[in-house]
């Protein structure tokens, strides 16, 4: 009887570098991890580049780069409590005062150029969070170079841009008034367009090779309703590529991977976002964190993708730093469920998933850790079970899911042919594993837990520790 072991991660990703040949593809596929180092400073991210590629990620997905306001004296604490010696909060990055690169909160124009050249040479790609929607908190903050590109500061907002949205299902009220406090930009203004489109062309000079758009669906598309100082909803065909702006246009837009915060909801029109640009899978985000909080696969239903949009065209994530930040919906998950779900997301077929890092030090009771703005996040972004899952999805190129889960739900299987399963329990007991399996018939070992498996007619039996995950390859 052969006995089949996995290659470690750091192993399996040299193995697959040096050239070995891949089998033909028999299904599509994405192959891709964003990791979203929230928070971390240009310089951290370039310091910690070599560990971001060792762990097989392909973009990192950097915080806001543009001009902001500074907040609290320029305080540099991730999230201020009264009384803390050092002010700040991480919000600030997210209120726009200028469409140029660089900002007290992560760093100048050279960082950012140092911190893009850092990641070629380790073969990833920076996705930079853009946010041209709105604008400060405080609007009188906007530099004057920002007002006097767009006509002046009366221009640069939409005609509704200084109303608070009360209806976030109204179009109108969603695209086009003020979102949280937010003024909301006219982003159909052809200046606005042109100025805008410049920092985005600067950022790709630098070496920026992505963008994720924040607040993506207050965002007009062509078919909404048009604001009384708009001509055309034409922002989104601009931003792509697929129009020019007074002569300018959007550099090398089929080398750039493009996502949109399109938070689901009634009446966001999720498909035609999609027609322009991948979007986040927000509602199984929530179902996947009903699953994992209940400890159960089948708590909710994760075969569908909840949205109506192609699942190749989705982001897929356990946490968002909004979920964790904002009123923490998902804080309160421990890293290691965390983990798991994130494993079950990237062993799936389809889907780009993103792991956002959290605060260092951070605990369920403490979510701000260590406190610092521009920091490096907590280890778990390069936690051998997470380099497994990402060079596990990397080997698995072209081959077709199948899920099998256990009858009480606690352990679900992610098989991917004949080629390798991932295996993850949702659950915080040790659990037997009895599943159905496409795995040829042998034993397998899972190098980065060391747990041992067997599969018999088309039977996989094993045991898996608390929210425990492994991977198993089938020998070649």
């Amino acid at each position: 009887m052969k006995i089949r072991f996995v290659l470690p991660a750091a192993l399996l990703t040299a193995f697959l570098q040096a050239g070995a040949a891949t089998p033909p593809a028999t299904a599509p596929t994405q192959d891709d991890v964003i990791l979203h180092a929230w928070s971390w400073s240009f310089d951290t991210i370039a310091a910690n580049m070599a560990d971001i590629a060792a762990a097989g990620y392909a973009y990192v997905q950097t915080s806001p780069a543009q001009a902001c306001y500074v907040g609290e004296g320029g305080g540099k604490a991730l999230y201020s409590q009264p009384g803390d010696s050092v002010r700040g909060k991480w919000y600030y990055y997210y209120q726009p005062t200028d469409w140029t690169i660089g900002n007290y909160a992560l760093g100048s124009r050279e960082s950012f150029k140092a911190m893009c050249d850092s990641a070629y040479a380790h073969g990833v790609k920076v996705i930079v969070d853009v946010l041209p929607n709105h604008t400060a908190v405080d609007h009188t903050a906007v530099l004057p170079g920002l007002d006097n590109a767009v006509g002046g500061h009366d221009k640069l907002f939409h005609a509704n841009g200084l109303t608070d949205i009360t209806d976030y299902n109204d179009r109108m009220q969603c695209t086009t008034g003020k979102m949280g406090g937010l003024p909301d930009v006219n982003t159909e203004n052809p200046d606005f367009q042109y100025y805008y489109l410049q920092y985005v062309n600067d950022l790709i000079n630098l070496g920026t090779r992505g963008f994720r758009y924040d607040t993506a669906k207050h965002i007009g598309l062509p078919s909404d309703p048009l604001d009384a100082r708009a001509e055309r909803n034409n922002f989104w065909d601009v931003a792509t590529g697929r129009e020019a702006v007074r002569g300018l246009s959007l550099l090398m837009p089929d080398s750039l991977y493009i996502y949109g915060e399109v938070l689901q909801d009634r009446n966001v029109k999720e498909r035609e976002y999609a027609e322009y640009m991948d979007v986040v899978a927000s509602s199984y985000g929530h179902a996947l964190r009903e699953a994992l909080n209940k400890g159960s696969y089948g708590a909710a239903d994760l075969v569908s993708w909840h949205h109506p949009a192609s699942p190749d065209r989705l982001v897929t994530w356990v946490e968002s730093h909004d979920t964790y930040c904002n009123e923490h919906e998902s804080a309160g998950m421990t890293d290691d469920q965390v983990r798991a779900g994130f494993v079950f997301l990237t062993a799936r077929q389809h889907g780009t998933p993103l792991f956002f890092s959290r605060p260092a030090g951070s605990t369920r009771e403490n979510y701000w850790g260590n406190n610092v703005l521009g920091a490096r996040g907590n280890d778990e972004f390069m936690h051998p079970e997470v380099r497994a899952a990402i060079a596990f999805r990397r080997a698995m190129h072209g081959e077709v899911e199948h899920l099998f889960a256990s009858k009480d739900g606690t352990v679900v299987e992610v098989a991917r042919g004949e080629r390798g399963a991932a295996l993850v329990n949702f659950s915080g007991r040790r659990q037997n594993v009895r599943l159905d399996t496409t795995l040829p018939d042998g034993d397998y070992t899972d190098a980065t837990c060391g747990a041992a498996f067997a599969v018999r007619n088309g039977l996989l039996r094993g045991s898996l520790a608390p929210h425990a995950t492994c991977i198993l390859y089938a020998a070649q």
